[in-house]
């Protein structure tokens, strides 16, 4: 198959390898699930005959379950990196610790892909702010937004694993409410409506 004909191929067949994508893996992966699969068509190029869409899709259907157990794998990894964690000696009574690194392996799992690496960045791999952000390719400034907001989450996270049936705050009637995240634990703050 030459290259005119292989690009023939892929237009023809990408919108429909992108909707099988999407099914198996989600629109968030379903591009990379395209691009693999097309990688692959074109290093077997010479394997590809005139029933091309249901071979691509055979690909494409092998690429997302190796996708998915490497999901899998990795969220395996930072749980058993989080677990590890909590293996050295501490001053407090078992039962405590216990609750403790429950509450924060329940808070961490919570928290989306991407507040978990941030997090564990800087918690787990001790790498300094500069550090991390080269790893994630942003800036230290962009990074330590991240990390800020991903801590806050995190923060939430474990005060409702801690109390999980906390009192529900009551606005004053009439005035606009809004969540703040600036104090230690959230409050619930009745904002003057010339203020909004």
């Amino acid at each position: 198959m030459t290259e005119d004909e292989f690009s023939e191929l892929f237009r023809q067949t990408a919108g429909r390898v992108h909707a099988y994508a999407v099914r198996q893996v989600g629109r968030d992966a379903a591009d990379d699930l395209v691009s693999e699969t097309y990688a692959i068509a074109w290093r077997r190029r010479d394997r590809i005959d005139v029933h091309a869409l249901p071979w691509l899709f055979s690909v494409a259907r092998k690429v997302a379950s190796t996708m998915r157990r490497s999901k899998r794998r990795a969220d395996q990894l930072w749980l058993t990196a989080v677990r590890e964690q909590w293996r050295g000696v501490s001053s407090e009574s078992p039962e405590a610790e216990v609750v403790r690194r429950d509450v924060a392996v329940a808070a961490l799992g919570r928290c989306s892909p991407t507040d978990r690496e941030v997090l564990l960045l800087i918690a787990w791999d001790g790498l300094a702010a500069s550090d991390a952000a080269i790893v994630l390719g942003c800036s230290t400034r962009a990074f330590t937004v991240r990390l800020s907001r991903a801590r806050a989450r995190y923060e939430g996270f474990c005060r409702t694993l801690e109390s999980p049936d906390p009192p529900e705050p009551v606005p004053a009637p009439g005035r606009p409410s809004r969540l703040s995240l600036v104090s230690p634990a959230p409050v619930l703050v009745t904002i003057p409506e010339d203020q909004s």
